[in-house]
C-alpha cells in the first residue's frame, strides 16, 4: 500500500496503490486528511487506476473524503477505478454523490 500526493490549494490527486481493506484503509485516510488539512484545496481526486482489491473499506474511505470536502466547501472526484472496484463505487451509489471518471 502507498499513496503518492501531488498537487496544491487548487487540486491535489491522491494515486493510491495496492489493497484497500480495514488495515490500508487507515494509513491513506490519515495521509490524505493529514495533506487536505494543510493545504485546503478546492478539488481533491482519489486516483484508483493502482487499486487491485478494494472491500467496503474503500466506499468508507470515498464517503469519509466526500465529507471532509463537502464541510471546506470543496470538490471529491474519483478516477481510474476498473472492473470491480468500479462496480463496487457504483453499486454503493457514491456516483450520486461523487464524480467518477
Amino acid at each position: 500500500m502507498n499513496v503518492n500526493l501531488q498537487g496544491d490549494r487548487e487540486a491535489l490527486t491522491a494515486f493510491l496503490e495496492g489493497e484497500i481493506d480495514h488495515h490500508s484503509a487507515r494509513y491513506f485516510r490519515d495521509s490524505i486528511d493529514e495533506r487536505v488539512a494543510s493545504l485546503g484545496p478546492k478539488l481533491l481526486v482519489l486516483d484508483f487506476s493502482g487499486i487491485t482489491f478494494m472491500d467496503s473499506s474503500g466506499v468508507g474511505l470515498v464517503m469519509g473524503r466526500y465529507r471532509t470536502m463537502q464541510q471546506q466547501g470543496g470538490e471529491l472526484r474519483v478516477q481510474g477505478a476498473k472492473g470491480t472496484i468500479r462496480r463496487i463505487l457504483l453499486l454503493s451509489g457514491l456516483d450520486k454523490l461523487v464524480r467518477i471518471e
